[in-house]
C-alpha cells in the first residue's frame, strides 16, 4: 500500500476490531473524526483493494491482507517508540506523535535492523505488544506491580494507558523499560511498595503499583 492515509485507516480499523465485535461506519467516523459519508467512501476504496470486507449497514472487518498491513504499521510504530525512548532519551509520553510519522517509512531492511538493534523487544514503552515481521503477536505474560508479593521479581515493560504523568515520574526517577525490579517490602498500612531497581531502593505508592506493567516468569 502506497497511501499513508490508507495505512492509517487500516490501523484504525484494527484497533476498533480489538474493541468491538462489529465495526460500524459511525464508530469509524467517531474514531477518525470524519463524516460518515467520507468514511463510506474510504471503506469502498479499501474494499476494492481487498483490504476489508464491507457491506453497507452490516459492518466492516479486515481481510487477512488488510490485517497484515495494519499489524506491519503497528509493528513499525511501536519499534520506533521503543527506539526513541531507549536510545534517544525521549520521554515515554513524547514519542507517539513522532512515531506516527516514522511508521510510514517503507524500508523493510531498516525495520528489521532496527528490531535487531533494539534486541527484539516484545513490548513498546507503553506496555503494548510489538508484532513480529509476520504480524504475529506473542502472548503476553504481564502483571501489574501490585500483583506481586514481597521477594518477587519482574522486568518493567510499560504502564497502563492514560497514565502519562506516571511516565514523567518514572523518567525523573531514572526508571527505564527493561529494568529489573524486585519487591523487598509491602507496607500493610497504605499498600506502599519498597522496591529495588538497579541496586537502588525506591518507594512506590499503591497507585503507581496499580499502573506499572511487568513481565514475570510466573
Amino acid at each position: 500500500m502506497n497511501s499513508q492515509s490508507g495505512e492509517d485507516d487500516l490501523k484504525a480499523l484494527y484497533h476498533l476490531e480489538m474493541e468491538f465485535d462489529s465495526v460500524s461506519t459511525n464508530s469509524i467516523a467517531d474514531y477518525l473524526d470524519m463524516k460518515p459519508s467520507s468514511v463510506t467512501d474510504m471503506l469502498k476504496k479499501l474494499a476494492e483493494k481487498k483490504f476489508i470486507n464491507y457491506q453497507k449497514y452490516k459492518g466492516t472487518s479486515l481481510t487477512k491482507k488488510g490485517k497484515l498491513i495494519a499489524l506491519t504499521i503497528i509493528r513499525k510504530h511501536r519499534l520506533w517508540e521503543t527506539f526513541l525512548v531507549d536510545k534517544l532519551g525521549f520521554g515515554w509520553d513524547q514519542v507517539h506523535i513522532i512515531a506516527e510519522q516514522l511508521e510510514h517509512i517503507k524500508s523493510e531492511e531498516l525495520i528489521e535492523n532496527l528490531d535487531n538493534f533494539l534486541g527484539n523487544p516484545k513490548y513498546d514503552p507503553h506496555g503494548d505488544p510489538i508484532p513480529n515481521k509476520d504480524g504475529e503477536i506473542e502472548k503476553m505474560n504481564q502483571k501489574l506491580l501490585v500483583e506481586l508479593k514481597a521477594s518477587q521479581k519482574g522486568i518493567i515493560t510499560g504502564v497502563k494507558k492514560g497514565t502519562a504523568s506516571l511516565l514523567n515520574y518514572l523518567d525523573k526517577e531514572k526508571v527505564k523499560l527493561g529494568d529489573s525490579i524486585k519487591v523487598t517490602e509491602i507496607l500493610e498500612f497504605d499498600g506502599t511498595y519498597i522496591v529495588e531497581i538497579n541496586k537502588r531502593k525506591l518507594t512506590f505508592s499503591e497507585k503507581i503499583c496499580q499502573n506499572l506493567l511487568l513481565e514475570t516468569n510466573d
